[in-house]
């Protein structure tokens, strides 16, 4: 398919043409200079024109150099000055400030400076570089640094700032909720607990192997076999209460006893004596020395049928059982309460036979059919 002749193609081919042989003319013109200087004649011609190039560019770096030479003299001029606040206390700056806003100048810096790879590598390796390390460590440690926080910590501004923090309503209501907050009275429970149960069982270990040492002697004189040594984990293996481990539990059950006595004596005389002075003397000492009897028989009996130990036993992780195993009932505590007062009342004799016996009982136990055993082995198969 033919196409038509256009005559603005046909005025670029014209040019085109005409371009080609005004460079083919341009080449054939110039070829008998270009010949000239390549030349050994043209050589003097070559080094007079570097000395002229040498010479223009002395020129130039003096002309330079005098141009800020005179540029340096007309900034230090009181004039210059002058001119500058007059054009700063004019309408550019402000035009100057709106052109960059409405341009958004400031944001395209930023974008390409975060944009910047090269930026981002720069700033990784200074902060791997041990030079900055050394640089903040000199800083940190510098008396300058601290003299500079300690002023500022001393200043007025901080104490003015620390007062109004503190007065603040914000700053009253966030301590109401922390002192007030559950989570801050279980914390502060459970580290009472915890340092209070690690008392108790660090007593209670002392004593179950007080147990065992003050009774290797006695059963020697007796030919008895020796008792089951301590593991190394700390328990015992034998399940019997020693007569270090219940002496001690005894001495704590007899000073709560005492102090319930004491308390509700004195509380119910202090009534008493409202309405009613209560004479002669042996009468009161009658009533008291039989209210101390009740209140001994209902604290250890009570404890004992009830929940197997009384809190000295629970202190000390004792417990008193039968021969099945469980806590006695009420007429074995009794009688146990009857023993336990006999063996006192024999200067403590009573409880010698734990010192030999294979299960540690004493006179009570050997009455009432009971064993002390320690709480955590208190099962039926390791006191059968």
């Amino acid at each position: 398919m033919a196409r038509a002749t256009s005559g603005r193609n046909v005025v670029l081919g014209l040019v085109v043409t005409t371009g080609r042989i005004g460079v083919t003319t341009g080449r054939v013109v110039l070829f008998p200079a270009r010949v000239l200087a390549r030349s050994p004649l043209a050589r003097p011609l070559r080094g007079r024109a570097e000395s002229l190039a040498e010479t223009g560019r002395s020129v130039g770096v003096d002309a330079r150099r005098r141009v800020e030479s005179v540029t340096e003299d007309v900034l230090a001029a009181p004039e210059a000055g002058h001119v500058v606040d007059g054009v700063l206390a004019g309408a550019l700056p402000e035009a100057v400030a709106r052109a960059l806003i409405e341009h958004r100048v400031v944001e395209r810096v930023v974008t390409e400076v975060l944009t910047s790879a090269e930026l981002g590598g720069e700033i990784v390796s200074a902060r791997e570089t041990e030079r900055t390390e050394r640089l903040v460590a000199q800083v940190l440690a510098s008396p300058a640094l601290e003299r500079v926080l300690a002023d500022a910590l001393e200043s007025r501004l901080t104490l003015d700032l620390t007062d109004r923090i503190v007065r603040s309503p914000a700053f009253r209501h966030a301590l109401t909720q922390v002192l007030s907050s559950p989570e801050l009275r279980a914390a502060l429970t459970g580290q009472s607990m915890s340092f209070a149960e690690e008392l108790v069982a660090g007593l209670s270990q002392r004593l179950r192997k007080l147990d065992d040492v003050i009774e290797r002697r006695p059963r020697r004189w007796f030919h008895r076999a020796p008792r089951p040594q301590v593991v190394p984990d700390g328990s015992v293996r034998l399940p019997y209460a020693g007569l270090a481990t219940r002496g001690v539990a005894l001495a704590v059950d007899a000073a709560l006893v005492t102090m319930i006595f004491l308390t509700g004596t004195a509380v119910i005389g202090l009534v008493v004596s409202l309405v009613w002075n209560p004479r002669p003397a042996p009468v009161v000492g009658t009533v008291i020395a039989v209210a101390g009897l009740l209140v001994e028989v209902a604290y250890f009996t009570g404890f004992w049928s009830t929940a197997g130990q009384t809190p000295g036993m629970r202190l000390l992780r004792l417990r008193v059982v039968d021969g099945a195993g469980s806590q006695p009932q009420l007429g074995r505590s009794l009688v146990r309460l009857l023993g336990l007062t006999v063996a006192i009342l024999l200067l403590f004799t009573g409880f010698l036979p734990v010192l030999v016996d294979d299960r540690r009982r004493a006179l009570q136990d050997f009455l009432a059919g009971t064993v002390v055993v320690y709480d955590d082995d208190a099962r039926p198969d390791a006191i059968a």
